[in-house]
């Protein structure tokens, strides 16, 4: 986890001459929460970062910043029949996010396989592939590790409230922009650090 964003909460806190309870019930959450954010054991979500900036007085980017320097890699996998799409949106989610590994696989059994070995942070899922669609492929992921982000990509806007109804972080239409992935990494349910502009 990233010691710096530690550091800096306890120092920013300190000179505020707020204890943890003092801090923890400004936020409405608890004096533990607040200790592991401070020990680097845990990141706050971009929301709750948002809340702590506004609470200690400073700029939202400086503490996003920092959180994004943990020294954790992040793994963010693509997972599309068509290897074109692949071809041209791997690139784009390297670009975005040079702190994290990022995989594409063209079979979701693969998918599946890798993230029973791998820890998944964000999952880009094509909707139509065959055997597996995205949506079931999404409520495998999510089996495996409950706090994957997944993210639908798909042709066609006929799929969106389908991919909502399976605890996905978003929705986006192809192909995939730089744009479009930042967007997409400002809104996921559990974010991380990916370094470049992704937070």
């Amino acid at each position: 986890m990233s010691m710096l964003f530690a550091e800096t909460l306890k120092k920013l806190r300190a000179e505020k001459e707020l204890s943890q309870r003092d801090l923890a019930d400004q936020l409405y959450v608890t004096r533990p929460a607040v200790a592991r954010w401070e020990n680097g054991t845990r990141l706050p979500d971009i929301e709750m970062i948002s809340r702590l900036a506004k609470c200690l007085g400073v700029d939202a980017g400086t503490l996003l910043s920092l959180a994004a320097e943990s020294g954790e890699t992040p793994n963010v996998i693509m997972v599309d029949d068509r290897k074109i799409c692949l071809t041209g949106g791997l690139p784009v989610l390297e670009a975005m996010m040079p702190k994290a590994s990022v995989r594409g696989f063209t079979r979701p059994s693969e998918a599946i396989e890798y993230a029973k070995a791998n820890k998944v942070a964000l999952a880009f899922l094509d909707i139509e592939m065959g055997k597996m669609t995205g949506l079931e492929l999404c409520r495998t992921l999510l089996e495996i590790n409950p706090r994957t982000n997944v993210v639908y990509l798909t042709a066609y806007s006929d799929y969106a409230i389908d991919a909502w109804s399976t605890g996905a972080s978003g929705f986006m239409l192809k192909p995939i922009t730089k744009e479009g992935v930042l967007l997409q990494l400002k809104n996921l349910r559990y974010p991380f650090p990916a370094g470049g502009t992704a937070i």
